[in-house]
């Protein structure tokens, strides 16, 4: 990773985490009764622990190619960051991948029982919302960002790719994969760009062009994330690896290989950039993670 995009994630980070420790706030908002502290405490570990923050980033960098930068960008990433912590927290627990560690540290359902971390999710999702609902922006552009999110999270999208993927009768083959993929993976990312775009105020005809952006870069993060369980160590990626082949997942590195599945990669990151190229220069931060996503270790 160059410096200049260590810098602007870390700047993205910090500006994502400061919105997600103001939404877990412990004083109750309007129309709330109290915030059990049990559960806030769980929500704040799961959504504030360690992370790279690619998503809020894919946010508030598409968002500035349009010149949005307002505090509903910021907010519009910690939301998203909320449905992709709640996504983690569930996908750990023993009825789905079953992780005793995430980020190096133990999940949700380790540091304190699987009721919170269940409970803990349902509140990130719902939490997300209330935060896009309230958003200091038009009437339509709260909309779209709220019926897009559901739609990327739900039963069309992450929700759904995750059902797919706990299917041990669905079949290994390419397109098979590479749906549920987009679903379980893909939906998020291709909306973090997305939103970026509908706060900017783009054209149609951008954000058509942005959205197969996404569309690229989040096969190649489910592809990269396949490799790194494939060939990586619990000490680089921070959770447990090996696991997919022992549970006998469907992924690209499994039907291909590991040397196909690296050249697939390497071609999604070519037809990201070269997606970006009528953005010129304004679009390099989006470029650069394209490349980091495809080359990170974790």
């Amino acid at each position: 990773m160059s410096d200049e995009l260590r810098d602007q994630l870390a700047r993205a980070a910090t500006a994502t985490e400061a919105a997600i420790d103001r939404l877990l706030t412990a004083t109750p908002q309007a129309g709330e009764t109290e915030r059990p502290p049990r559960l806030l405490s769980a929500m704040r570990y799961a959504a504030l622990g360690p992370g790279k923050r690619i998503r809020p980033f894919l946010v508030i960098e598409t968002a500035n190619l349009f010149g949005a930068t307002s505090a509903a960008v910021i907010t519009t990433a910690a939301a998203l960051e909320c449905v992709h912590a709640y996504s983690l927290v569930h996908d750990d627990l023993p009825a789905m991948d079953d992780d005793d560690l995430r980020r190096g540290r133990p999940t949700v359902h380790k540091a304190y029982d699987e009721a919170t971390a269940i409970l803990a999710g349902d509140g990130l999702l719902t939490l997300a919302f209330d935060a896009l609902a309230a958003l200091d922006a038009p009437a339509d552009t709260r909309v779209a960002l709220i019926g897009g999110l559901a739609r990327a999270a739900g039963i069309g999208g992450m929700v759904g790719g995750q059902a797919l993927d706990l299917d041990t009768d669905a079949p290994a083959e390419a397109q098979a994969i590479r749906t549920m993929q987009a679903m379980k993976t893909g939906a998020l990312i291709r909306y973090a760009v997305e939103a970026g775009a509908i706060l900017g105020a783009a054209s149609q005809a951008d954000r058509a062009r942005l959205a197969m952006f996404g569309a690229r870069i989040g096969e190649a993060f489910q592809i990269a994330d396949d490799l790194i369980d494939a060939t990586g160590t619990v000490e680089t990626a921070g959770k447990r690896t090996a696991k997919d082949a022992a549970l006998g997942k469907r992924t690209v590195v499994a039907l291909v290989g590991i040397d196909a599945a690296r050249e697939r990669l390497a071609f999604l990151v070519r037809q990201a950039r070269d997606t970006l190229a009528p953005f010129g220069d304004r679009a390099a931060p989006l470029a650069a993670m394209a490349t980091f996503i495809a080359t990170r270790e974790a």
